[in-house]
């Protein structure tokens, strides 16, 4: 063999050989550290109806990633002859509403910042028939708690037909009308529901 023909065979030989140290290798160092963390909030395994007691199944809003999500709950209507149905079911809700989440809940990361203690009241005198009337101002609920309200009111029977909520104060305190739109779930905690007096 010529000396230029080995030259080629000896550095074909050596390229081969490089180029097969390039790949690879296997290593013995376990890396199987596990699924990685999930960053799916909001979602839970299954209905938070199943724990509780037998009722009327709704839906309330409560708050997850700075967002309204809906959740199943199951509440009880009283049957008071003095109130309307409109009245006991925004009631309903409403004490819904203030009651702490689940663990299941809590560990989906769903909160609520709505408290207890409101009481719901039916039209004042010359109020249209489907007001409500609060123990205390829902202006004066946080921004998230109004959002939660209106939202939940607004996809109920103590909504009007219109799926819009009027609400006031008490006494003769100023009625307004509230609408829940798509900006306030996803944002409730700076986009206010609009809202419009009612005379």
């Amino acid at each position: 063999m010529s000396r230029p023909r080995l030259r080629a065979a000896l550095l074909a030989t050596a390229l081969t050989t490089l180029l097969a140290g390039c790949g690879i290798r296997s290593t013995e160092v376990p890396t199987d550290f596990g699924p990685g963390p999930s960053r799916v909030p909001c979602v839970m395994s299954g209905s938070s109806i199943a724990s509780q007691s037998s009722g009327v199944p709704v839906q309330v809003f409560l708050v997850c990633a700075a967002q309204l999500v809906t959740v199943d709950r199951s509440v009880r209507i009283p049957t008071e002859k003095a109130t309307t149905d409109r009245v006991r079911i925004a009631q309903a809700l409403l004490d819904e509403l203030s009651h702490t989440p689940s663990d299941q809940e809590k560990q989906a990361g769903f909160a609520t910042d709505v408290r207890g203690g409101t009481v719901v009241g039916g039209p004042g005198k010359g109020d249209p028939e489907d007001a409500l009337r609060f123990s205390t101002s829902p202006e004066d609920l946080s921004a998230f708690a109004l959002a939660q309200v209106v939202c939940t009111f607004a996809d109920s029977a103590a909504a009007g037909d219109d799926r819009e909520v009027i609400m006031g104060g008490p006494g003769d305190a100023p009625l307004r009308r509230y609408e829940c739109t798509q900006e306030v779930r996803q944002r409730p905690g700076t986009v206010a529901p609009p809202t419009e007096t009612v005379k």
